[in-house]
C-alpha cells in the first residue's frame, strides 16, 4: 500500500473521520498463536465500540484469560490499525501502552466521529 495513502488515512482518522483499516496488512507471524488470536479478534472491534478484556478472552475461547489478553495487546505493532484501545477493563478504562490519557482521547475521538457520522454514539452499551 502506498505510504501517502497510509499517512492520509491516519491524518483523517485523527481528524475524527471514520476510517476502515481492515484492509491494511499486518505481520503478526513473530507472535505466539495466542497473541495472534487476541490481536486478530481485537481488530474486529467496530469503530466507536468497546469490549472488556474478559469479553475478548471469551471470544477467542479462553474464558478467564483476561490478564493474558491484556499482555498480548501490549505487543500490538499497529496501535490504530489493530484498535487495542477499544478493549477496556470491566470496572474502568484499563491500561494502554501509550498511557490511559491517550486511550481516553482515542475513545473520545471515535465517539465524536460517530456522533458526526450518525448523529448518535454507539458504544456497545458501555460508557467509558
Amino acid at each position: 500500500m502506498d505510504e501517502r495513502k497510509k499517512l492520509n488515512d491516519l491524518v483523517r482518522y485523527f481528524s475524527g473521520e471514520v476510517i476502515d483499516f481492515s484492509y491494511y496488512e499486518v505481520d503478526l507471524s513473530y507472535l505466539s498463536d495466542f497473541e495472534q488470536k487476541v490481536l486478530l479478534e481485537a481488530r474486529k472491534i467496530p469503530y466507536g465500540s468497546v469490549v472488556t478484556y474478559s469479553m475478548l478472552a471469551e471470544q477467542i475461547g479462553q474464558p478467564g484469560a483476561a490478564r493474558a489478553v491484556g499482555n498480548a495487546l501490549r505487543k500490538n505493532p499497529t496501535l490504530v490499525v489493530i484498535p487495542c484501545h477499544r478493549v477496556v477493563a470491566k470496572n474502568g478504562i484499563g491500561g494502554y501502552v501509550l498511557g490511559v490519557d491517550a486511550k481516553r482521547r482515542l475513545l473520545e475521538l471515535e465517539r465524536r466521529g460517530l456522533r458526526h457520522k450518525a448523529g448518535r454514539t454507539l458504544m456497545g452499551g458501555r460508557t467509558v
